[in-house]
């Protein structure tokens, strides 16, 4: 290699925009490249020399999965341990001896067993499964993972709550994460998205505050897992930007059914990147099969104290079922001159592009269809970093955006213990990687040869560039002087909050209201609550004047406005609502309870079971005990759950059959009632057959107004079982909701 060829295209716009391929020499050996010319020396440990250009760490996780089955304990060396059952001591009665080397591995692995938590985003859940495209987007991108119909990537996603910590509840009132790692064969793309389209912040800068005012007080170290205090409040009253994520917030959405049941958005404006070098401004939205479905509040309050795992528990045991959830990826793709166009900033991460103004079109399907087989391996090990874009796909100059791409692989250097996180196996790309990074903590791969930079001859210049085949960034043009401002645009905070809390039914509308009149009783400092109120009057004075009149407060004057705000395109959007999500799946995976007690007619309970089990319900038989109980016409049924391990909460929907002896066991156990009760009070599908109507009268919930979530036998047992799996699908019948509840 006499000289660099291609040094002289470094200093062109030419070589910026389409960068040469790097120059490559074949050498006459492969000794050429070797670290020692022994390397033919093999034996069990040392190994053969690789192939050519292989790198086997980035190889299937088939290649550090552990099985045990049939092997005698060692230590993490190797050596087999006789006694595991005691330590090392002088006599059988005297002191534990210093030189016992396996208490002292044992015990020390055990004390450095719990890595840094994540600062935000601690508790998460995670699946393997795969991406799908439905049609080539060549037209658009030249991501790989997008350009043959058909074509399948390996994903490992992980679900998450924001504010709590590792061990915190599942069902608290929070952002969900969403974040997909898509092992394409040209690198590892990391989409790391929430529940919730917007953020509540619109510049890096303030995400430091914005955890510290989300996290529990420092001064006591509460509230834990929850938004219901004072500093949260204060921060978010002072910011006016986020008042669209707060009506999100306080929505239904931000208490989900299930990660099951959960949109994903990658929130902010990214563009795609075709081989031309065109880019098209996009933004990514998943939408689950199952539908898009929530929590009422004391609903998800009584599940925390049920199953505080509710959510992670949902989602193992739905793919260890076989029923694999789904997911739809779509795409909003628009061009800068439209992005121009609207009275918003598609670079502000408090804005939604409405779907009214930019259609979501679906380009491929998620499945989650395996478990991990470690939950610290996998799931709490897994690194996602906005920073990791495949070619095709590139960044926006939204401001909230460039930071986390800083952050998050900042992040991961102290979590994970230095700059070889990339090398943990569930981290590890299946393309190969070669590049002349070297040593640091962890290190595990293990490099031939001496050379450790580019240009190199002695290597016969490998690695080497890949040129245009590479990642090349779009090259955006910048005119602008270096300031710390904000676009213009960015100053209006209200329009698209009032489109959401427009776009909302009634029911949610008052789930809202209700969420922020809870929400602020948490707030002391009455200031901090008028300016909350103050915020809501440029929302909805309706909204406002609820949640005033819930805080026993006068309304404030609002807030001030930072511009006069411009004319927005829509006044509604109907997609933002719940009730547009219905889902694809009918009952399939929904959870129904239906009570047993000795003598209850065994026929009702087949009429309903067999049939729900057909569409793909999961049916439990409740009892006040589990294990078997006696029918009448004396057939033994299994109740699988009992009254004091699964409440009414965990379930979708419920059935009481008859039987005079059935129901009067029911009758005298006050749980069987209060089972009826929160069903009821929480607008879930209930069918009451038979001699079942007594515990529904004493329960209080036959009432005089129409339900369409209440079904009796006296309409035909024929027709009640198919109307009532009709009302599963359905979700909830909110028809009935009263504020405050009348049972």
């Amino acid at each position: 290699m006499p000289f660099n060829e291609n040094k002289a295209t470094e200093y062109t716009r030419e070589g910026a925009l389409d960068p040469p391929e790097g120059t490559v020499i074949t050498p006459p050996s492969e000794l050429a490249g070797a670290s020692t010319v022994s390397e033919n020396q093999e034996n069990a440990k040392a190994g053969a020399p690789p192939a050519s250009g292989a790198n086997p760490t980035v190889a299937s996780l088939d290649r550090v999965r552990i099985d045990a089955s049939g092997q005698a304990l060692t230590t993490n060396q190797g050596v087999p341990v006789a006694d595991n059952q005691n330590s090392l001591k002088a006599g059988v009665r005297g002191p534990a001896l210093l030189k016992d080397f396996i208490l002292r591995e044992k015990i020390t692995h055990f004390d450095h067993e719990r890595i840094p938590e994540r600062i935000v985003h601690a508790r998460g859940s995670g699946a393997h499964g795969f991406f799908e495209c439905y049609e080539p987007l060549d037209d658009v991108t030249r991501a790989s993972l997008f350009q043959e119909a058909g074509k399948r990537t390996p994903v490992f996603v992980r679900f998450s709550t924001v504010a709590g910590e590792r061990g915190s509840k599942d069902t608290a009132r929070d952002v969900r994460g969403f974040a997909v790692k898509f092992y394409t064969d040209e690198g590892n793309w990391d989409l790391v998205g929430n529940n919730i389209p917007v953020f509540f912040i619109q510049d890096a800068m303030k995400f430091p505050d914005l955890v510290h005012a989300v996290k529990p007080e420092p001064h006591h170290g509460m509230p834990q897992a929850a938004s219901a205090h004072d500093t949260f409040w204060d921060f978010v009253s002072l910011m006016p930007e986020s008042t669209h994520m707060l009506l999100w917030v306080m929505s239904d959405r931000a208490i989900p059914r299930s990660f099951r049941t959960m949109q994903g958005f990658g929130v902010h404006t990214f563009r795609f990147v075709n081989e031309d070098g065109d880019s098209t401004f996009v933004k990514f939205h998943w939408n689950p099969k199952q539908g898009t479905h929530s929590q009422v509040w004391d609903e998800a309050v009584k599940v925390s104290g049920a199953d505080p795992d509710f959510h992670r528990r949902d989602l193992w045991e739905a793919i260890e079922a076989g029923d694999f959830p789904e997911w739809e990826l779509g795409v909003q793709l628009f061009t800068e001159e439209q992005a121009e166009s609207f009275s918003f900033d598609v670079l502000d991460a408090t804005k939604i592009i409405p779907e009214e103004l930019v259609p979501v079109q679906p380009i491929g399907r998620l499945v989650l269809d395996r478990n991990p087989d470690n939950f610290f391996a996998e799931t709490e090990q897994v690194a996602f970093c906005t920073a990791h874009v495949v070619p095709g796909i590139d960044f926006s100059n939204d401001p909230l955006l460039a930071g986390r791409i800083h952050s998050y692989v900042d992040t991961q250097l102290t979590r994970l213990g230095g700059p070889n996180f990339h090398e943990i196996p569930i981290n590890a790309s299946i393309s190969p990687v070669h590049n002349n990074q070297r040593d640091g903590m962890h290190r595990q791969g293990i490099h031939r040869g001496r050379v450790a930079y580019e240009p190199n001859s002695l290597a016969g210049g490998c690695p080497y560039q890949a040129g245009s085949a590479g990642f090349v960034p779009f090259p955006e043009p910048i005119e602008a002087d270096e300031v710390r401002g904000k676009p213009e645009k960015f100053a209006e905070h209200f329009n698209q909050a009032t489109l959401f809390f427009n776009s909302q039914t009634p029911p949610e509308q008052a789930h809202i209201a209700a969420a922020f009149r809870f929400e602020l009783s948490k707030v002391t400092v009455p200031a901090v609550r008028r300016r909350v109120l103050s915020m809501l009057r440029n929302v909805s004075e309706d909204l406002a004047t609820q949640v005033a009149e819930g805080l026993g407060m006068p309304l404030p004057e609002a807030m001030p406005r930072a511009i006069e705000p411009p004319t927005p395109e829509i006044d509604q959007s109907p997609a933002l609502s719940l009730t547009a999500r219905p889902g694809q799946v009918g009952v399939r995976s929904r959870k129904v309870a239906i009570l047993v007690a000795p003598g209850v007619d065994a026929g009702q309970v087949e009429r309903f079971r067999g049939p729900l089990l057909k569409a793909g319900a999961v049916v439990r038989l409740v009892g006040p005990r589990i294990g078997p109980l006696e029918a009448a016409g004396r057939e033994v049924l299994e109740a699988d759950c009992s009254l004091e391990n699964e409440p009414a909460v965990v379930f979708d929907a419920m059935v009481i059959p008859g039987g005079t002896a059935h129901v009067e066991t029911l009758m005298k156990d006050g749980r069987a009632t209060e089972f009826l009760k929160d069903q009821y009070r929480h607008c879930k599908p209930i069918a009451v057959l038979g001699e079942a109507v007594g515990l529904a009268e004493s329960a209080g919930v036959l009432r005089d107004d129409a339900d369409s979530g209440l079904f009796l036998q006296g309409e035909g047992e024929s027709s009640v079982v198919a109307k009532f799996i009709e009302a599963v699908a359905a979700h909830r019948h909110f028809a009935r909701e009263k504020d405050p509840p009348l049972v």
